[in-house]
């Protein structure tokens, strides 16, 4: 199973179209987004991916009962589960969240396969005992190139991608 993992999109569309185009050709089986949505209109956007898509609020998600609503009432795909989740996909246990400290601190319990979290807008991924740490980076491209990640469940360690080629890694650096 590949999940696609994203964060920070902070409601740069054009960004965001850009990114899910990269991962709709991956044909991933579910998404996460680690939060700082901003906006409810980045929610149909993601819905429109036709996987599903589980997502958690960061700090700048301003209108969080209004999201909550349109995930709940109108879209198909889309749940939101708060500040932090558990969810497991054939099992494959996820953690995920908005904050590298709390991150680290689900890593190191040592009860998942991957915690993801986002905030620092920064692509991360190492190993934390036999848990996948992992940061996509930032789909807004304020600190650099738009990316997300790729997990596949199956152990291989998750691919972090950028929209600009000269950043693409697939080396874990552990």
């Amino acid at each position: 199973m590949r999940i696609a993992v994203v964060s920070d999109s902070h409601d740069h569309l054009e960004n965001l179209a850009r990114v899910l185009e990269r991962i709709r050709a991956a044909e991933p089986d579910a998404l996460i987004h680690c939060g700082d949505f901003c906006a409810p209109f980045v929610l149909p956007e993601l819905d429109r991916l036709q996987v599903p898509v589980h997502g958690v609020f960061g700090n700048v998600d301003g209108d969080r009962f209004t999201m909550a609503r349109l995930a709940s009432d109108e879209l198909r795909n889309v749940t939101l589960h708060g500040e932090w989740a558990e969810v497991e996909f054939d099992g494959f246990k996820v953690a995920m969240n908005h904050y590298p400290r709390l991150a680290e601190g689900l890593a190191a319990t040592g009860r998942y396969d991957l915690v993801a979290y986002g905030h620092t807008h920064e692509a991360e991924r190492r190993r934390v005992g036999e848990t996948w740490l992992l940061n996509p980076g930032e789909i807004l491209g304020r600190k650099g190139p738009p990316g997300y990640a790729l997990v596949d469940t199956e152990g291989a360690p998750p691919e972090l991608h950028t929209l600009d080629a000269a950043y693409d890694s697939d080396s874990d650096g552990a």
